[in-house]
């Protein structure tokens, strides 16, 4: 169930469109007075506004101002104002649509859930973000785990940052060869790949004898996790 808050003193409308998102699984709660809608934002949990820009009490800008400033929820602008300079300072401050009324519910109805996919996808991507322990900075060839920066050797570098970039894949020790610039036969020969990599674990691993995000795949290489 998709709920949003409505915030439109026109109480024939609000009924209209309520009714009608209802049979989509979309559930309205209207607010005609805009200092109860931003009480109850910080009660109750709305997936997305709409929002009517003539309201009693207080401007329909300003409420999108302070609902931007506090809340992550996107916006709706539904309003009869036909001033382009309104709809330019609603997208502006942070609105995300703008639509004129009269409209048809089933626009709306289309509007919010393309808002939706878009705002949920976006949220997913910065979660996604966030939960990666290791960072690979490339301009400063740098990696960093949780924030802080690993000292790492050139070579050290060189295959961790592969490692990173082929996250989740397994890396035989000839892929790591053909994709450096330092390491060689002569590295490959003498064994101090093995080596290589048991410096990096000892630098990156809470115990480097049970490796949670450095792995070997006996017979095939290694794989790399980041969370």
């Amino acid at each position: 169930m998709i709920k949003i808050a409505m915030v439109e003193d026109d109480l024939e409308l609000a009924d209209v469109l309520t009714q009608y998102l209802k049979q989509y699984n979309i559930e309205v709660t209207n607010y005609e007075e805009p200092f109860l809608a931003l009480s109850s934002l910080k009660i109750e949990k709305y997936d997305l506004i709409i929002l009517d820009l003539t309201l009693p009490g207080m401007d329909g800008l300003d409420v999108c101002k302070e609902i931007v400033k506090n809340f992550n929820i996107p916006i709706i602008i539904s309003s009869a104002r036909s001033d382009i300079t309104d709809k330019v300072t609603a997208l502006q401050l942070g609105a995300d649509d703008y639509l004129p009324k009269p409209y048809d519910p089933r626009e709306l109805e289309v509007r919010i859930k393309t808002i939706l996919r878009r705002f949920n996808h976006n949220n997913e991507d910065i979660k996604e973000e966030k939960t990666k322990l290791f960072n690979l900075d490339t301009d400063k060839k740098e990696i960093t785990k949780e924030g802080k920066y690993i000292k790492l050797t050139a070579a050290e570098y060189e295959v961790l940052s592969l490692m990173i970039k082929r996250e989740g894949f397994v890396i035989s020790r000839e892929d790591i060869f053909e994709n450096s610039d330092l390491l060689n036969s002569d590295y490959e020969n003498s064994g101090s790949l093995a080596v290589i990599i048991n410096r990096i674990r000892h630098k990156i691993e809470d115990n480097p004898k049970e490796p949670k995000y450095l792995h070997t795949i006996r017979g095939m290489g290694y794989k790399f996790t980041n969370e």
